[in-house]
């Protein structure tokens, strides 16, 4: 790859991927083409189908590999410099050796396609949890809409190819990749931390784009100019999770899929929220680093990052600041991220057995909290000791309840308490009416909650779904 090109203040790149087994290199590209638009506008390859344009409805499911990940994304967010370096399968060529494959065969023997519009999405979906062994098809499958409602056909395919061999391609695309290895990356695509922090010190005001599931909207929906830009899917030191003893350290670019599972062995209630974050193709494009730094008051991650105690790693250039995650959100739109600065990693305590998560929202998968409360509560010989409760979707950032949290400590550990503080809530957030809930509902939610979590850690059996009647 070579150069970063400037033409009447736009920003061309070159980059190098693998299209359907077969290299492409392209020059002078526009950081804000998706690849869903290259698809199907220059390369005539149709089967990617446009639906929502904005990452929801998966018809547009493509498969992006490297060296250790199969992923599907959503092409019509995934932004053309994001696939350097990696292999980009699509519905045309996933069949091998003239044979449809299993997950082909099966929607067909099963009647999993209708319209058909959906099915190449679908199938997408499918094929990569079938090479990653990902049986829990009613997740890998959040991400894909039908709206012929023929949903069951096709969780009968996806469980009839569950157990067929990889594809011969996976194979032989992780090879041409190795082989292509040795190429210089674009200035604007970073390899190392060292290098992003060197080029925020020459260009401060670079827009940074990770996973791009909310950056991709600016450019589909708000068509927004963003340059200059920088990519950082290539900065490997910043996607490392590193244990620290008692903590843990979560890099920027670690994405939520990734700190999901992980956190299945650490923060089981945390790890269950996460699941509920966005698709399979959203969690695992979507940074950590990107849910926090672009400070949205609804982001699922900061609340229960908070009630945990999380610290912030941020850097300029070679000086590094820590400081607390609730500190870093100053007021709507604003954090405290000073010129040139970068977020690089999350320090959180590697376990906190009474942590608990709850999300609501009108919908149970894909859809944006009207509010998140995340609760965090010690207990010492039956008196609240420590209160660490945060939210979501209450305020223009997300925000600690302290003064909930002051009225509960020294407090017994009983339900009456909990009635003492109901009145603390409208101390700590003011609430708007919105498409999502009322002010009112919100308040008396937030207290529910509580009592909830009073319940939940007692071990009490309750059928509480945390869907919006």
């Amino acid at each position: 790859m070579t150069g970063y090109l400037v033409r009447r203040q736009v920003f061309f790149m070159d980059i190098s991927f693998l299209l359907n087994g077969e290299t492409v290199r392209l020059e002078n590209v526009s950081p804000l083409q998706t690849l869903l638009d290259w698809l199907r506008q220059e390369q005539h390859l149709t089967g990617t189908k446009e639906g929502c344009n904005e990452g929801d409805c998966g018809a547009c499911t493509v498969i992006v590999t490297d060296p250790t990940s199969v992923k599907p994304l959503n092409a019509c967010i995934l932004l053309m410099p994001q696939l350097d370096g990696k292999a980009v399968r699509t519905i045309e060529a996933i069949a091998s050796f003239r044979q449809m494959h299993p997950v082909q065969q099966a929607m067909v023997d099963l009647h999993g396609s209708q319209c058909g519009f959906c099915t190449p999405g679908f199938v997408m979906s499918m094929v990569a949890a079938q090479i990653n062994g990902d049986r829990d098809h009613d997740t890998t499958l959040a991400g894909n809409l039908c709206r012929c409602t023929g949903y069951a056909p096709i969780v009968r395919a996806a469980e009839q190819a569950e157990n067929q061999p990889c594809p011969d391609w996976l194979t032989a695309d992780r090879a041409k990749l190795a082989a292509n290895d040795n190429l210089d990356p674009d200035s604007a695509l970073p390899q190392t931390s060292d290098a992003l922090a060197a080029l925020l010190e020459k260009a401060p005001d670079t827009t940074l784009i990770a996973g791009a599931t909310d950056v991709g909207l600016w450019v589909t929906k708000q068509l927004r100019d963003l340059q200059p830009v920088a990519f950082l899917h290539g900065i490997r030191d910043l996607a490392r999770i590193e244990d620290l003893g008692e903590q843990v350290s979560v890099g920027a670019m670690v994405s939520i899929e990734t700190l999901r599972l992980w956190a299945d062995d650490h923060h089981p209630s945390f790890s269950s929220m996460l699941k509920r974050y966005g698709s399979t193709q959203v969690r695992m494009a979507a940074t950590l680093g990107g849910n926090i730094a672009n400070g949205s008051p609804i982001g699922d991650s900061a609340p229960a990052l908070i009630a945990l105690g999380a610290h912030l790693q941020l850097r300029c250039g070679a000086t590094r600041r820590t400081i607390k995650l609730e500190d870093f959100f100053l007021e709507y739109g604003r954090q405290d991220l000073r010129s040139g600065e970068f977020l690089e990693a999350v320090l959180l305590p590697k376990t906190a057995p009474d942590l608990r998560c709850y999300k609501i929202s009108k919908r149970f998968d894909q859809d944006i909290s009207a509010l998140c409360g995340c609760f965090n509560i010690g207990v010492e010989n039956g008196k609240v000791a420590s209160a660490n409760i945060a939210f979501g979707g209450m305020a223009g950032i997300p925000k600690r309840a302290a003064h909930v949290a002051q009225a509960l400590i020294g407090k017994a550990w009983t339900i009456e308490s909990l009635a003492t503080v109901q009145s603390e809530w409208s101390n700590d957030f003011t609430p708007i009416d919105d498409m999502r809930a009322s002010a009112d509902y919100r308040i008396k939610t937030a207290h529910n909650l509580l009592v909830r979590y009073f319940h939940d850690l007692a071990g009490a059996q309750h059928d509480l779904h945390e869907v919006m009647p």
